[in-house]
């Protein structure tokens, strides 16, 4: 793999703010905990060291590359998702294309069934950490049972010596149907209003970022009452096409993966970040270059098969400006 864009100079007053959704970053070893029986070496699935060697070394490339066509350099704060545990992270970070970048990251084990979290890595160079926890979204089968979902992470910190808030979110699928399953996605949404609410009682000015595989568009109601409730800004609304996404189910495009933020980085002093620009990272070498799904997300796997790919989801990110 060639260094896509080597003659960029870096732009110091520029930092890029990313997320991406990892397809099932799972390590080859059993956990009694989790349901991570797909995932091993001896499963349908074949899930091999040289595989998932291969698969590290594809994300670190891809997330070394995310955002630098505008800044020169790596995304500042990249948030995941779809991962298993916090050795993959070391494990990721420690790549090829990640080892020089000085990524550190924040990670707590959720409950999810599959068991498999949301993360934040940042650049230590760029990005200080104060504080972070979780929040736990409470739902329940209908049986009564719990049904336990991804956490979502809050992390507080100095961007640049300015404190910004990132709240990364990986919300329930639409497995049981889009309708079905909306009351969860809905569930997320008001604990996102709820984290939100929380740190403008602390700071009215707060600088909030909001990032995830929501399941739902941008145009999907459990996002629409983030924008307007909450005075959020959502730049993904005018990137989705018929021709255009993050991930592509039956055909057809979905925008799951954004970044929505507080509107007070509209509106900034010449010391304070402010909102230059967003976008989905689809370079080429992330797509399916041929065939009958030409320019849809390379996977791992489709199904049972191995493809060797990165991702069934294409990483978001934003761009703001000092």
């Amino acid at each position: 793999m060639t260094d896509l864009y080597d003659d960029i100079p870096v732009r110091h007053d520029l930092q890029t703010v990313a997320f991406y959704n990892l397809e099932n970053l799972f390590d080859i070893t059993d956990d009694k905990h989790t349901n991570d029986n797909d995932f091993l070496p001896n499963s349908v699935k074949n899930w091999t060291p040289k595989r998932y060697e291969n698969k590290l070394k594809k994300l670190g490339f891809a997330i070394s590359h995310i955002g630098r066509h505008e800044t020169g350099k790596h995304a500042a704060i990249v948030g995941l998702a779809e991962v298993e545990n916090a050795s993959v992270i070391e494990d990721l970070i420690t790549t090829e294309h990640l080892k020089d970048c000085h990524y550190d990251y924040v990670h707590y084990d959720s409950l999810d069934e599959r068991g498999i979290d949301v993360a934040l890595l940042y650049d230590t160079t760029a990005f200080k950490v104060s504080t972070s926890e979780t929040f736990t979204i409470q739902l329940f089968d209908e049986d009564g049972s719990p049904d336990y979902t991804r956490d979502i992470l809050l992390v507080s910190g100095l961007l640049d010596g300015e404190e910004v808030h990132v709240i990364v979110n990986h919300w329930s699928s639409r497995r049981e149907g889009e309708k079905e399953s909306e009351h969860k996605r809905i569930a997320s949404s008001d604990k996102v209003g709820e984290i939100t609410t929380m740190l403008r009682d602390e700071d009215p000015e707060a600088k909030i970022i909001v990032i995830g595989d929501f399941n739902d568009d941008p145009s999907s109601h459990s996002i629409k009452r983030l924008v307007e409730d909450f005075n959020l800004y959502n730049p993904m609304e005018t990137l989705r096409s018929y021709n255009r996404g993050t991930t592509k189910h039956n055909r057809q495009w979905n925008l799951f993966d954004q970044i929505l933020f507080s509107t007070n980085f509209f509106k900034s002093t010449s010391d304070q970040f402010e909102f230059s620009t967003a976008n989905i990272f689809d370079e080429d070498f992330l797509k399916l270059y041929k065939g009958r799904y030409k320019g849809s997300p390379f996977r791992t796997y489709v199904g049972k098969k191995y493809k060797g790919g990165y991702s069934d989801h294409f990483p978001v990110y934003a761009i703001f400006k000092k």
